[in-house]
This record gives C-alpha cells, sequence and structure tokens, in this order.
C-alpha cells in the first residue's frame, strides 16, 4: 500500500539561488514549508559552471538576502567556486529544510491543493513555489549539417577549462556574456572563432551587474506602464569583466557573422566562404526547466506560463521564480532572485491567510 502524501503549506521546487532567497522569507516568516532540490549538493547549478567564470557584479551586489556574499580572495569579481561556497554556507546559516536529492516528477491539481509527486514521497502543498532555473535545458538551435559534423560539439553547461582544447581550432556561437567569457578563455590555448548573429557590444569597462539591475527594473516597470524603455539594449550586451577586457586587449575579441550551414570538416557562411574546425562550442543560452509543471497545462503560446508577477495566471496556487525577466526584474540573478522572492513570499503569505 503507498503512503498518503506529506503535507506542508509551501513546497519550493528547486534549492539554487532563487529557491533559497524564497526559503530565507518563508522561514523569517515562520511558514511551514519545504525544499526538495535534484542536485546531490549545495549550490544549485553552480557546482557545473566552467573554472574561470566570473559573475557580472562584485560581491557585495551579488548577495542573497540577509547575509552578504564575502568577498573573494584577493577581491573583484567572485567566480564559480566562490559562489558554490556562499550558497552552500548560506543554507547552512539559515537552516532551510532542504532535501536532497528529490527529483520532482510532476506537479498535478488537487481539491484543496497541488500534488507534487516526486522519485521518493509525495507531497501536498497548499502553494508551491517553482525555482528549477534554466540549466538543465541547454538550447541548441538547429543548422544544417550538424549532424554531419566530424568533430566535437558541446553547449556551454558541458564546457569546464581550455585545456582540451589546446591545439584545436575552435569556432564558439553566441553573442551573450558565456560566450565572451568561454572565448576569452578557449582563447588563450588555442585558435578560436567566433560567430554571432549581429555584432556584440561590449559595456563600458565601469558598467557591471548593479546597474544592469537597475536598468532590468527601469525596464520591467515601463513595461508594465506601457511604455518602451531600450535602456539596456542601449548600452551593450556583454560585461567586460578582467577576463573579457583581457580578451579585447589581446585582439582576438571580434566576431564573424553567422555561418549557414556545417560541413563534416567545419562551417560555411552564405556568401561561399569556408572554415576548417575542430570543434564547436554553443553558447546559445538555455530554456525554462517546466516539465514538472506539463500536468498543469499552462503553457501560453510562446511556450512560456502565463504570470500576474511570480504567480501562474491559470493556477493561483503556483508561483514561478528565478527564470529571468519574465518572472521579475534580472530575476535569474543572485541580486534580482532575493528582490523578486521578497514580492513573492508577501504575496503568498497573504494566500495562505485567505
Amino acid at each position: 500500500m503507498s503512503r498518503a502524501p506529506r503535507q506542508v503549506d509551501v513546497l519550493v521546487v528547486g534549492g539554487g539561488q532563487a529557491g533559497l532567497a524564497a526559503g530565507f522569507y518563508l522561514r523569517r516568516a515562520k511558514t511551514d514549508f519545504v525544499i526538495l532540490d535534484a542536485y546531490a549538493r549545495p549550490g544549485g547549478a553552480w557546482p557545473g559552471m566552467w573554472d574561470s567564470l566570473r559573475l557580472f557584479s562584485p560581491a557585495p551586489f551579488s548577495s542573497l538576502p540577509g547575509w552578504m556574499m564575502p568577498q573573494p580572495p584577493g577581491g573583484g569579481y567572485p567566480g564559480a567556486a566562490d559562489t558554490v561556497a556562499y550558497l552552500t554556507a548560506y543554507e547552512q546559516r539559515y537552516e532551510l529544510p532542504i532535501i536532497r536529492p528529490v527529483t520532482v516528477k510532476a506537479v498535478r491539481t488537487g481539491t484543496r491543493r497541488l500534488l507534487v509527486e516526486t522519485d521518493q514521497d509525495d507531497w501536498e502543498a497548499r502553494v508551491v513555489v517553482s525555482a528549477t532555473g534554466t540549466w538543465s535545458r541547454p538550447y541548441v538551435p538547429h543548422y544544417p549539417g550538424v549532424g554531419d559534423f566530424r568533430g566535437e560539439q558541446l553547449h556551454t553547461v558541458n564546457y569546464q577549462r581550455p585545456d582540451p582544447f589546446r591545439g584545436r581550432h575552435v569556432v564558439i556561437v553566441g553573442g551573450g556574456n558565456s560566450a565572451a567569457q568561454i572565448l576569452a578563455d578557449v582563447s588563450t590555448v588555442t585558435r578560436t572563432t567566433w560567430a554571432t548573429l549581429r555584432p556584440p557590444r561590449l559595456l563600458p569597462d565601469d558598467v557591471d551587474g548593479r546597474a544592469l539591475f537597475d536598468l532590468a527594473t527601469r525596464r520591467h516597470r515601463a513595461a508594465l506602464a506601457g511604455r518602451n524603455d531600450d535602456g539596456i539594449s542601449g548600452l551593450g550586451d556583454i560585461v567586460a569583466v578582467p577576463p573579457v577586457r583581457d580578451a579585447r586587449d589581446r585582439g582576438v575579441l571580434k566576431s564573424e557573422p553567422m555561418f549557414s550551414r556545417i560541413t563534416p570538416t567545419g562551417v560555411t557562411w552564405a556568401d561561399g566562404s569556408e572554415l576548417a574546425c575542430d570543434v564547436i562550442i554553443w553558447c546559445t543560452g538555455f530554456r525554462p526547466a517546466l516539465g514538472h509543471l506539463a500536468p498543469l497545462r499552462l503553457r501560453g503560446p510562446g511556450g512560456l506560463i502565463p504570470t500576474e508577477g511570480t504567480r501562474a495566471a491559470g493556477e493561483p496556487r503556483l508561483h514561478l521564480l528565478g527564470y529571468g525577466d519574465w518572472t521579475g526584474p534580472a530575476s535569474a540573478t543572485l541580486i534580482g532572485a532575493a528582490r523578486t522572492a521578497r514580492t513573492m513570499v508577501t504575496e503568498i503569505l497573504a494566500q495562505l491567510q485567505r
């Protein structure tokens, strides 16, 4: 006989930065809650990041609520290892009720509660917060010939360090921050070519995540008011963290137009020019990891779940946190998740009292 589902007021799916931010405010409100995390160790997706990654902001501006991230040794921008150490200590500091590793398979509608099915116990919750992020859903666009390439292809999620690519010609695809940082890393050991849909633009050296968050907030407020604010795109695309500045100064931070086809030995452009290469690294982003919410049938025409703030428009007992501007200004960042979580928990508390 199967056991009856365990019951809780609030269940958070995901123990990364967004889940921890939600947990801080839920703990402070003395709410009955639990966090289920699919990863075996703390830190969310951060333990899988590449070794040389740098955050976009100094530690004081890359922190979760209640406790500032310590300055990394030597100062400067924290790296992935610094972030893992901080998130690990954070959940211990606030004694957050995290159960791991637990895979949430489905969230379904119940009579009065949402039913959460996992690979272990099942749960019933008055409110569910989905904070699964995007790291588990890397996106690679389709290009003709992609299956014919005889070299190595990998995505941002698979990249760790440049040494395995020494002596091989590497094509890096994508015009964002991940592409620029990985290009900066790989170009220290081998030849690189950077392919982008449009010319990438570095932000001014004195603009980092602090300014970007303020601009994202301004853009979000403008959208709510029916106005257009192009402040971020008007500045540029890529934060000039120290490794990217170094690549710029070495003259390797130059992009080529996007190729049109992949061949067994390289890539070709629409004008017929060809390039032989050994490796293609797709820095082409991610999609929200929402498969566990499929039984609720909430997705809109664009594939995302329509929301009012963080609350799902079609299921008020479900909140979504940490997926980017879609669920709050810059909410895929540490500081953005923290600020969005505070507003979300305030709303959840009001829901629990009704």
